[in-house]
């Protein structure tokens, strides 16, 4: 039986979330994730919590749909980041029925951030949101290592881990490393392709997280035994971002695209 398949919103950024729905159920999806807040100062996001038109667009297109909210994008945790500004975000995420948050640790003070992130699980924890910290190789959180530590020393029940194949595959990260991950942290995982070759400066990389992934089974991550090494009834979020092909090929076409790769490579993982 397939895991849940989830749109992520970066595959399609340019899609506000009723297009991105619609998006996803035409292709056959299950769920979409969402992006609320922007990862990066002037990024593109779409805040619902500051949209009360757009929030109930969004909720007519999943109840007419069956789509379903797997994640919200991103608190990217910087030194000054407020958590009680985030009551707005927490209350538009339970509305919306959605499940987890995407966290990007962006504060060198590890220790301070550690106390800071089991906070916002605790603020998150009511409105029935885990917090998911995604390691990033350009982050404070650069690999699967620190961010277990982290989650360990939070000691939240609705604090987590987000994989996600790209980065797991840049920050040298490992299956047997993965294996000592308790399962209740990892609540869903994010699915894309690269190059076997690794980018020769962080700029690189970030760029070609951002805007330039491959379809999975395109490219060189070891994608099968990363997909042997998840649970298999967690959702899957596809990432893939294809900012060139972008320009001559619709979002259905690439979203499409993503799915069936994406189904393709877990298939053959668990064959």
């Amino acid at each position: 039986m397939m895991p849940k398949f989830s749109l992520a919103a970066l595959t399609a950024l340019d899609l506000a979330p009723p297009a991105l729905i619609d998006v996803a159920a035409a292709c056959g999806y299950d769920q979409v994730g969402l992006r609320l807040l922007p990862a990066m100062a002037g990024g593109i996001a779409y805040p619902l919590m500051d949209d009360e038109a757009g929030c109930k667009e969004t909720l007519a297109r999943l109840d007419a749909t069956g789509i379903t909210v797997a994640d919200l994008e991103v608190v990217a945790f910087r030194p000054e980041t407020e958590i009680a500004s985030f009551s707005a975000f927490f209350e538009t995420g339970a509305r919306l029925g959605a499940k987890n948050i995407l966290i990007a640790g962006y504060d060198p003070d590890l220790a301070r951030f550690t106390d800071r992130y089991a906070e916002f699980c605790a603020a998150a924890a009511p409105y029935g949101l885990t917090a998911d910290l995604e390691f990033m190789p350009w982050t404070h959180v650069p690999d699967l290592a620190t961010a277990s530590k982290i989650v360990a020393q939070a000691g939240q029940a609705n604090a987590g881990i987000l994989v996600d194949a790209l980065h797991f595959d840049r920050s040298n990260s490992s299956t047997s490393e993965l294996a000592r991950v308790p399962v209740l942290w990892l609540h869903y995982w994010q699915l894309c392709d690269a190059p076997a070759e690794r980018p020769a400066t962080t700029d690189k990389m970030i760029h070609a997280a951002r805007y330039e992934r491959l379809f999975p089974g395109d490219g060189g991550i070891d994608l099968k035994s990363l997909a042997r090494a998840m649970p298999a009834d967690i959702t899957i979020s596809i990432e893939v971002p294809t900012a060139e092909l972008a320009k001559t090929v619709d979002a259905r076409t690439r979203a499409g695209r993503a799915l069936r790769a994406a189904r393709g490579v877990i298939a053959a993982a668990r064959a």
